[in-house]
């Protein structure tokens, strides 16, 4: 079983490995703010791509984002660098190449 531990934000937990997400989802925090830095999304936006989570529940993680702003940016960067290092170490798909000699990609 998962421990988790409570926050003062009413819809964020935080795992055992500290790890804050959205209380009844599996969504991390990270994950939602993700979504607004990639697309540019607002909260109303971010309820229309993920219905399951209540305007509340978005808000709640606003909030814990701007009071832990650095941890999670943080977090972001890490994910951000493991998968480009895993992007370098995989090298370019066989569709990715097949497309290249095509010329259908550059």
């Amino acid at each position: 079983m998962t421990q988790t531990t409570t926050t003062e934000y009413k819809h964020i937990l935080v795992n055992e490995n500290n790890i804050p997400f959205i209380k009844g989802t599996s969504m991390k925090v990270v994950e939602l703010i993700t979504s607004i830095h990639a697309y540019g999304w607002s909260p109303e936006e971010l309820h229309f791509q993920y219905p399951h989570l209540s305007m509340s529940q978005i808000y709640s993680a606003l909030a814990y984002y701007w009071e832990h702003k650095e941890k999670i940016d943080a977090d972001m960067q890490q994910r951000f660098e493991y998968a480009e290092r895993l992007r370098l170490e995989t090298g370019e798909s066989p569709l990715a190449k097949r497309l290249r000699v095509e010329g259908l990609i550059k």
